[in-house]
């Protein structure tokens, strides 16, 4: 069962989204309690000499105000001296009407937004000073509610301020920290693709080209000693040589464009490849037979065909250069529920060590590459040998698994 999926992480545009609303409200607040400071006082003074004064000092507040968003967010002497000007505008107008004190707490968030935190805080405790002085003149004697609640106000807004400040801190290291893994990751898995693709090229040129190549050398090298006793021979080897260059160029062709191998498009099936690479190993001093058991309940995945049939091939390349055999056995077994690659000659052998048996043969790339193809399909190699006794490779893959499909990895 796939767990819920959860909430979609936030992002950096989320938390500067939650910036701007709490801004855009602030401003709205502090335009509407300067509205409503200025109605009141219209109200309860109808007819002040000092009418005039406050209107016009009401205004310039809201202009001065509103100039603040074009300065910008960050602390400048500019920003400075216009937060100076509102705080000294708005002073100036709770001196003459206290009732526009209540503008104070959109102020204590432009402070805190403007200011380093001790100047804020500062500036939040002087405004709150005004404030409760205010309203002590408009209350007429010294009311426990006006002494206590401006600065109750003034510790929550700030609280709340700071704590959001570090939440948002706290986010924004959050979100580079997941930025910087993110890339990291992305750049660990370019590297782990790089050196999965060598792997696998270095592979597929071991078990065509390589082992081609190798072939070729052998077979001209036996013409040029025989060239001279033996023509004839000599040029059955350049014939043969010159029949693996045409197989190996195929091979080179198709390795480009990453399709089947040769062998397998042109015989049709895993079982006719194998007889095709057996004729063609079988030459002057080695024999090679092919014997299969069983078929499979269900057509074997290309990537199980070709993992099979370039480790018959790479086999066959050993026994060929190293064995000194002179038979040698290709079994195919089809099991219920895996299939088995048999490659058996009666050459030399070796010693068959632990550390042998871990790295493969120390002349080459052919038995770790064997156990590489086997292992991204969830199957397994073993070799079996010992000095005189020839060798056993035997390959297994099981069947009806996602990797022997050709979904895994």
């Amino acid at each position: 069962m796939r767990p819920e999926a959860g909430p979609p992480p936030r992002t950096a545009r989320d938390a500067g989204d939650d910036t701007r609303a709490l801004t855009l409200v602030m401003h709205t607040a502090f335009f509407v309690l300067l509205g409503a400071s200025l109605a009141r006082y219209l109200s309860r003074h109808p007819g002040d000499p000092l009418t005039p004064l406050v209107v016009t000092l009401s205004v310039l507040l809201a202009a001065l105000y509103m100039l603040g968003p074009a300065l910008g967010a960050r602390l400048t002497l500019r920003r400075v001296t216009w937060l100076g000007a509102v705080v000294a505008a708005w002073a100036v107008l709770v001196v003459l009407a206290p009732s526009f004190a209540w503008c104070a707490v959109p102020l204590f968030y432009t402070g805190l937004r403007t200011l380093p935190l001790r100047a804020a805080v500062t500036l939040v405790c002087l405004l709150t000073a005004l404030t409760v002085a205010a309203q002590l003149k408009l209350a007429g004697w010294p009311d426990p509610n006006v002494l206590l609640a401006p600065p109750a106000v003034a510790a929550v807004a700030t609280a709340v301020f700071l704590t959001m400040e570090r939440q948002a801190a706290r986010q924004r290291a959050l979100i580079d920290d997941l930025v910087r893994t993110r890339r990291e990751l992305a750049a660990t898995e370019r590297r782990e693709g790089t050196l999965a693709e060598r792997e696998r090229l270095a592979r597929e040129i071991h078990d065509t080209l390589a082992q081609g190549l190798s072939s070729q050398r052998m077979l001209l090298q036996a013409a040029d000693r025989l060239w001279d006793g033996a023509p004839d021979t000599a040029r059955g080897h350049v014939r043969t040589a010159a029949a693996i260059a045409e197989s190996n160029l195929a091979e080179a062709r198709r390795f480009v464009h990453d399709l089947t191998p040769a062998d397998l498009a042109e015989a049709g099936g895993l079982p006719e490849a194998l007889r095709a690479v057996a004729d063609r190993e079988s030459r002057a001093g080695l024999t090679v037979r092919l014997h299969t058991e069983g078929t499979p309940g269900a057509p074997l995945a290309p990537a199980v065909e070709a993992a099979l049939l370039r480790i018959a091939q790479g086999a066959l390349a050993n026994v060929r250069e190293h064995a000194r055999a002179t038979t040698a056995a290709v079994t195919l077994t089809c099991l219920d529920d895996q299939i088995v690659l048999d490659v058996a000659d009666d050459g030399i052998g070796f010693e068959t060590t632990a550390e042998r048996a871990g790295r493969g043969s120390p002349r080459g790339h052919g038995l770790p590459a064997s156990r590489a193809r086997l292992r991204q399909l969830g199957g397994t190699l073993t070799v079996e040998s010992a000095p005189g006794e020839g060798t056993v490779v035997s390959a297994s893959v099981p069947l009806f698994t996602d990797a022997a499909e050709g979904r895994g990895t």
